[in-house]
């Protein structure tokens, strides 16, 4: 029988587990901010807000007659790339529906 002969290359190495197990940081999360004007009607933002951001009826209420009230209101909090695509997507909505709404995004 014919002896093998190993090449330096044929080892396997080991890697210390600190340098495979490496912690992804979680993305910071944003507010999608509605703001008041004197002409988007109450309806409007309701639908919005269930349309968009996925809130039912109650919560819908809640959140635009805190826009109403207080001048701005929130309406989810993401990630940015999440929040950024949900306010380009109220501003269409209400541009489309001829409505000034201003919808704005921030760091939490």
């Amino acid at each position: 029988m014919a002896e093998r002969t190993r090449n330096t290359g044929d080892t396997a190495v080991a890697i210390p587990k600190s340098r495979t197990a490496k912690k992804v940081a979680k993305p910071p999360p944003y507010k999608v901010l509605l703001h008041n004007d004197n002409y988007t009607t109450m309806e409007f933002v309701v639908e919005v807000l269930q349309a968009v951001f996925h809130h039912n009826l109650e919560r819908a209420t809640r959140i635009m007659l805190q826009v109403h009230q207080r001048g701005v209101g929130v309406a989810g909090t993401y990630p940015m790339e999440v929040a950024e695509t949900k306010a380009a997507k109220v501003m269409s909505l209400a541009r489309a529906a001829e409505f000034p709404l201003l919808c704005t995004v921030e760091p939490e």
